[in-house]
């Protein structure tokens, strides 16, 4: 498990982004559940992620950010990176982005491919 805390700000919300190898539906759900064990992931107000398993299964969960496990779907499937979980921290920062949120979450997948290339 790779954590890229801090990555940005937007108007108060702070955002991070993680990710690993992920085989199956229990592995993403456990490694949710590890990044989870951290106090200050499991306080954020939005673990959003999205996963292709090897099989071409796609797996996503808002959690609570309509539409953004989607957006790292689309993102996953078009840079063809099957087996990789990719999680999207949100502490929420007072001020609602409306559309805005859905840039920041692309954003933040940018990042994670950045670094993981």
């Amino acid at each position: 498990m790779q954590v890229l805390e801090g990555i940005f700000t937007d108007r108060g919300s702070k955002y991070a982004v993680s990710g690993g190898p992920c085989a199956s539906s229990a592995e993403a759900k456990a490694f949710i559940k590890a990044l989870c064990k951290r106090k200050k992931f499991a306080k954020a107000t939005h673990n959003t992620w999205a996963v292709i398993l090897p099989d071409g299964t796609p797996l996503k969960n808002d959690d609570g950010e309509s539409g953004a496990g989607m957006v790292i779907l689309r993102m996953l499937e078009r840079e063809g990176r099957v087996g990789e979980i990719v999680v999207v921290t949100r502490w929420f920062g007072g001020v609602h982005l409306g559309g805005d949120r859905f840039r920041r979450v692309q954003d933040a997948v940018r990042v994670w491919f950045d670094q993981a290339d």
